[in-house]
């Protein structure tokens, strides 16, 4: 080897070392340092105005008093929320990163989205729930989900439903109802959920699904007419409404299920890490305020960290991934990627 090559293998093997003390420096910091010393970045995976957005946004404001310092959020959208799932993850494992997104990373590696889902995070705390109900137009012939249901089956692909695209609640529930009562419908797509509901209401589809907390204004108003609720147990506020599992006990398997919202850190933090966040924000989280924000908003309370929030996660993640399989809705099998079925 000549002098020259010599030199610069020396060179090399230096600046390996020092960047390898660096980085042993920075991880010894990381660990030693009182956490937090900084204000935490937040980003929301779904624009602003959103329920992502107005929760995450709501419960950093007293997440930030717990903590001691500034929670400063932002909306990083695009991809079924798998732009911010990406990004933060590629940001450094040390706290100052926090993920507020929805139920749509358990369905990205099924659809091919994105292979970053929610096995990479440390769910710090999930907020609450939305509660989906099947929702018809007020000059519907649908007074109840029975008759809905028999109708599909008389009329296969026939019934207009209001959809919003593969991944999504309206797609979501037309593939439950799809792949466990034997039905078909013709699936309509809209651009959200505003759009679909509207179509309902103007008589350009017949059917779709959406959250009560969007639903009730115009129930009670008496636009719409709600058919069921996506539960076993029926609403506090709507207890004339029949859950589906009533009429139709097969369903019962997947409940609790529907759109949920929490808060994510990267899986590779520091354990103190992630205790002190889990406390903080369980603390922010049980603040009259925001349970009263909670209530305001028709969402059903959570509060699920650690291993409760991961099998809660999972469940969501079993039924849904299978059902759109069982629909062809699925690029490859949930079972490739150890989803399990659930029986």
């Amino acid at each position: 080897m000549s002098k020259t090559k010599k030199w610069i293998v020396a060179l090399l093997l230096v600046i390996s070392t020092i960047v390898a003390v660096q980085e042993v420096i920075k991880t010894a910091r990381m660990y030693l340092e009182e956490y937090p010393s900084n204000d935490i970045n937040a980003y929301v995976a779904w624009g602003a105005g959103g329920a992502t957005d107005i929760m995450g946004r709501t419960l950093s404001i007293y997440a930030a008093k717990e903590l001691g310092v500034d929670i400063v959020v932002q909306n990083k959208t695009g991809a079924s929320g798998a732009i911010a799932t990406e990004f933060v993850r590629k940001q450094p494992a040390d706290g100052y990163n926090i993920l507020y997104n929805a139920e749509n990373p358990t369905l990205y590696k099924v659809l091919n989205i994105s292979p970053i889902d929610y096995s990479e995070y440390e769910p710090i705390i999930l907020i609450g729930q939305q509660m989906p109900v099947v929702v018809v137009g007020e000059h519907s012939p649908y007074h109840s989900i029975s008759e809905l249901i028999e109708s599909a089956r008389k009329h296969p692909g026939k019934i207009k439903l209001s959809t919003t695209g593969i991944g999504a609640l309206p797609g979501n529930v037309a593939a439950m109802l799809e792949s466990t009562s034997d039905v078909t419908f013709n699936q309509v797509p809209f651009g959200g959920d505003a759009d679909a509901l509207t179509a309902v209401m103007g008589g350009h589809t017949d059917v779709s699904v959406i959250n009560y907390s969007a639903a009730v204004d115009y129930a009670r108003e008496g636009k719409i007419r709600i058919l069921t609720v996506l539960n076993n147990e029926r609403l506090a506020s709507e207890p004339n409404v029949e859950t589906i599992s009533e009429v139709y006990p097969e369903y019962g398997k997947y409940f609790p299920w529907g759109p949920f919202i929490g808060a994510f850190v990267d899986k590779d933090c520091p354990e103190k890490v992630k205790e002190t966040l889990a406390k903080a924000f369980r603390n922010a989280w049980e603040t009259p305020e925001f349970q009263q924000f909670l209530a305001d908003s028709d969402v059903i309370p959570l509060g699920y960290s650690g291993d409760e929030a991961r099998a809660y996660i999972e469940k969501w993640q079993q039924v849904t991934a299978w059902i759109l399989h069982d629909v062809g809705q699925t690029t490859v099998s949930p079972a490739e990627y150890g989803i399990q079925r659930i029986e």
